[in-house]
Protein backbone atom coordinates (compact mmCIF):
# COMPACT_ATOMS: atom_id res chain seq x y z
CA UNK A 1 0.00 0.00 0.00
CA UNK A 2 1.19 3.89 -0.84
CA UNK A 3 1.54 6.70 1.65
CA UNK A 4 -1.16 7.98 2.52
CA UNK A 5 -0.79 11.85 2.04
CA UNK A 6 -2.44 14.14 4.42
CA UNK A 7 -2.31 17.94 3.90
CA UNK A 8 -2.62 20.22 6.68
CA UNK A 9 -4.58 23.29 5.43
CA UNK A 10 -3.41 24.97 8.60
CA UNK A 11 -0.54 26.01 6.56
CA UNK A 12 -2.36 26.86 3.76
CA UNK A 13 -2.99 30.60 1.90
CA UNK A 14 -6.75 31.61 4.26
CA UNK A 15 -7.10 34.34 1.32
CA UNK A 16 -6.79 31.97 -1.24
CA UNK A 17 -8.33 28.72 0.35
CA UNK A 18 -10.54 27.75 -2.18
CA UNK A 19 -7.05 27.83 -4.95
CA UNK A 20 -5.49 25.58 -2.23
CA UNK A 21 -8.24 23.18 -1.52
CA UNK A 22 -8.47 22.71 -5.79
CA UNK A 23 -4.93 21.93 -5.32
CA UNK A 24 -4.93 19.12 -3.23
CA UNK A 25 -8.13 18.33 -4.98
CA UNK A 26 -6.40 17.68 -8.23
CA UNK A 27 -3.31 16.27 -6.66
CA UNK A 28 -2.60 12.69 -5.23
CA UNK A 29 -2.94 13.81 -1.96
CA UNK A 30 -5.59 10.98 -0.16
CA UNK A 31 -7.03 13.28 2.53
CA UNK A 32 -7.42 16.74 3.50
CA UNK A 33 -6.31 17.42 7.22
CA UNK A 34 -8.42 19.79 9.33
CA UNK A 35 -6.54 21.01 12.75
CA UNK A 36 -9.32 22.36 14.57
CA UNK A 37 -8.00 24.28 18.40
CA UNK A 38 -9.74 25.64 20.69
CA UNK A 39 -6.70 28.35 22.66
CA UNK A 40 -7.64 25.79 25.90
CA UNK A 41 -6.22 22.27 25.02
CA UNK A 42 -3.72 24.07 22.77
CA UNK A 43 -2.33 27.70 23.12
CA UNK A 44 -3.68 28.32 19.83
CA UNK A 45 -6.68 29.05 17.53
CA UNK A 46 -7.24 27.83 13.77
CA UNK A 47 -10.54 28.02 12.77
CA UNK A 48 -14.19 26.12 13.15
CA UNK A 49 -17.33 24.48 11.99
CA UNK A 50 -18.27 27.17 9.47
CA UNK A 51 -14.54 26.97 8.03
CA UNK A 52 -15.14 23.18 7.65
CA UNK A 53 -18.73 23.14 6.25
CA UNK A 54 -17.36 25.80 3.51
CA UNK A 55 -14.06 23.19 2.69
CA UNK A 56 -16.72 20.23 2.27
CA UNK A 57 -18.23 22.12 -0.88
CA UNK A 58 -15.13 21.92 -2.71
CA UNK A 59 -12.98 18.92 -1.44
CA UNK A 60 -13.29 15.72 -3.42
CA UNK A 61 -10.92 14.18 -0.96
CA UNK A 62 -12.26 12.82 2.61
CA UNK A 63 -11.93 15.35 5.69
CA UNK A 64 -9.58 14.13 8.39
CA UNK A 65 -10.37 16.68 10.95
CA UNK A 66 -8.13 16.77 14.22
CA UNK A 67 -9.63 17.99 16.96
CA UNK A 68 -6.87 19.71 19.42
CA UNK A 69 -10.24 20.84 21.55
CA UNK A 70 -11.24 20.15 25.68
CA UNK A 71 -14.81 17.85 25.74
CA UNK A 72 -14.66 16.96 21.96
CA UNK A 73 -17.80 14.73 22.51
CA UNK A 74 -19.63 18.27 22.57
CA UNK A 75 -18.88 18.75 19.16
CA UNK A 76 -18.94 15.25 17.50
CA UNK A 77 -22.71 15.79 15.47
CA UNK A 78 -22.03 19.66 14.82
CA UNK A 79 -18.80 18.08 13.15
CA UNK A 80 -20.19 15.14 10.73
CA UNK A 81 -22.98 17.63 9.42
CA UNK A 82 -19.98 19.96 8.80
CA UNK A 83 -18.78 17.29 6.80
CA UNK A 84 -16.16 15.52 8.68
CA UNK A 85 -15.08 11.87 7.02
CA UNK A 86 -12.26 10.93 10.08
CA UNK A 87 -12.74 12.25 13.22
CA UNK A 88 -9.86 12.54 15.77
CA UNK A 89 -10.07 13.60 19.41
CA UNK A 90 -6.88 13.55 22.11
CA UNK A 91 -6.48 10.76 24.56
CA UNK A 92 -5.40 13.59 26.99
CA UNK A 93 -8.65 15.51 26.45
CA UNK A 94 -11.15 12.94 26.36
CA UNK A 95 -12.99 11.42 30.01
CA UNK A 96 -15.14 8.89 28.52
CA UNK A 97 -13.18 7.99 25.53
CA UNK A 98 -14.60 4.75 24.58
CA UNK A 99 -17.98 6.71 24.71
CA UNK A 100 -16.62 9.17 22.49
CA UNK A 101 -15.58 6.59 19.91
CA UNK A 102 -18.88 5.01 19.82
CA UNK A 103 -20.66 8.35 19.41
CA UNK A 104 -18.27 9.14 16.16
CA UNK A 105 -18.32 5.85 14.60
CA UNK A 106 -22.41 6.53 15.07
CA UNK A 107 -22.31 9.53 13.54
CA UNK A 108 -20.55 7.41 10.29
CA UNK A 109 -17.47 8.46 10.29
CA UNK A 110 -14.11 7.04 10.87
CA UNK A 111 -12.74 7.46 14.82
CA UNK A 112 -9.51 8.71 15.52
CA UNK A 113 -7.04 8.85 18.63
CA UNK A 114 -4.14 11.28 18.82
CA UNK A 115 -1.27 10.94 21.36
CA UNK A 116 0.38 13.75 22.53
CA UNK A 117 4.45 13.32 22.65
CA UNK A 118 4.40 12.89 26.41
CA UNK A 119 1.79 10.62 26.29
CA UNK A 120 2.44 6.65 26.79
CA UNK A 121 1.21 4.17 23.93
CA UNK A 122 -0.16 1.40 26.47
CA UNK A 123 -2.87 3.88 27.17
CA UNK A 124 -4.41 2.69 23.99
CA UNK A 125 -4.08 -1.07 24.71
CA UNK A 126 -8.15 -0.97 26.02
CA UNK A 127 -9.31 1.55 22.52
CA UNK A 128 -6.89 0.08 20.23
CA UNK A 129 -9.77 -2.30 18.35
CA UNK A 130 -12.59 -0.08 18.23
CA UNK A 131 -10.55 3.12 16.19
CA UNK A 132 -9.65 3.44 12.63
CA UNK A 133 -6.82 5.87 13.29
CA UNK A 134 -3.94 6.56 15.66
CA UNK A 135 -2.63 10.21 15.57
CA UNK A 136 1.48 9.98 16.77
CA UNK A 137 2.22 13.71 17.73
CA UNK A 138 5.32 14.22 16.67
CA UNK A 139 5.31 17.79 17.72
CA UNK A 140 3.42 19.94 20.58
CA UNK A 141 0.56 20.25 19.21
CA UNK A 142 -1.17 23.73 18.33
CA UNK A 143 1.12 25.32 15.91
CA UNK A 144 2.60 24.72 12.51
CA UNK A 145 5.96 24.56 11.06
CA UNK A 146 7.61 23.25 14.07
CA UNK A 147 10.64 20.93 14.42
CA UNK A 148 10.68 16.94 13.98
CA UNK A 149 10.65 15.29 18.09
CA UNK A 150 12.53 11.76 17.08
CA UNK A 151 11.22 9.83 19.77
CA UNK A 152 8.03 9.79 17.68
CA UNK A 153 10.00 6.98 15.78
CA UNK A 154 9.88 4.43 18.90
CA UNK A 155 6.43 5.74 18.92
CA UNK A 156 5.32 4.77 15.90
CA UNK A 157 6.89 1.13 16.82
CA UNK A 158 5.28 0.93 19.56
CA UNK A 159 1.84 1.14 18.43
CA UNK A 160 2.88 -0.96 15.23
CA UNK A 161 3.50 -3.65 17.41
CA UNK A 162 0.34 -3.24 19.79
CA UNK A 163 -1.74 -3.24 16.35
CA UNK A 164 -0.08 -6.66 15.26
CA UNK A 165 -0.39 -8.15 18.68
CA UNK A 166 -4.23 -7.02 19.07
CA UNK A 167 -5.29 -8.05 16.21
CA UNK A 168 -6.48 -4.45 15.21
CA UNK A 169 -7.54 -3.01 11.64
CA UNK A 170 -6.09 0.59 12.36
CA UNK A 171 -3.97 3.04 11.21
CA UNK A 172 -0.82 5.01 12.26
CA UNK A 173 -1.19 8.23 11.50
CA UNK A 174 1.53 11.27 11.79
CA UNK A 175 1.52 14.99 12.56
CA UNK A 176 4.18 17.18 12.71
CA UNK A 177 8.02 18.05 11.59
CA UNK A 178 6.95 15.84 8.00
CA UNK A 179 9.04 16.49 5.29
CA UNK A 180 10.98 13.36 3.00
CA UNK A 181 13.70 12.64 5.29
CA UNK A 182 11.66 12.33 8.13
CA UNK A 183 8.64 11.00 6.34
CA UNK A 184 10.67 7.83 5.10
CA UNK A 185 11.71 7.34 8.68
CA UNK A 186 7.87 7.30 9.90
CA UNK A 187 6.90 4.46 7.11
CA UNK A 188 9.64 2.58 7.45
CA UNK A 189 8.74 2.52 11.40
CA UNK A 190 5.61 1.66 10.33
CA UNK A 191 3.46 4.44 9.82
CA UNK A 192 0.45 4.37 7.20
CA UNK A 193 -0.25 8.15 6.80
CA UNK A 194 2.02 11.56 6.98
CA UNK A 195 0.12 14.58 7.78
CA UNK A 196 2.57 17.69 6.03
CA UNK A 197 1.64 21.58 6.53
CA UNK A 198 4.20 23.97 5.87
CA UNK A 199 6.61 21.23 3.70
CA UNK A 200 3.67 21.04 1.21
CA UNK A 201 2.42 24.56 0.92
CA UNK A 202 5.44 26.49 1.38
CA UNK A 203 7.53 24.53 -1.83
CA UNK A 204 8.08 25.67 -4.94
CA UNK A 205 5.90 23.01 -6.36
CA UNK A 206 2.90 21.21 -3.69
CA UNK A 207 1.49 19.04 -6.35
CA UNK A 208 4.62 17.74 -6.57
CA UNK A 209 5.54 17.33 -3.02
CA UNK A 210 2.69 15.62 -1.88
CA UNK A 211 3.84 13.37 -4.76
CA UNK A 212 7.22 12.39 -3.60
CA UNK A 213 5.63 12.06 -0.20
CA UNK A 214 3.25 9.29 -1.75
CA UNK A 215 5.78 7.38 -3.13
CA UNK A 216 7.59 6.80 -0.29
CA UNK A 217 7.80 3.24 0.88
CA UNK A 218 9.12 1.64 4.07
Amino acid sequence: MSTIVSPSLLSADFLNLGKDVSMVNESQADWIHLDIMDGVFVPNISYGLPIVSQIKKTATKPLDVHLMIIQPERYVEAFQKAGADILTVHLEASTHLHRTIQQIKACGMKAGVALNPHTPVNQLEDIIRDIDVVLVMSVNPGFGGQSFIPNALEKVKKVKSLITATGSQCLIEVDGGVNLETGQQLVSAGADALVAGSFVFKSDDPVATIQNLKELKA
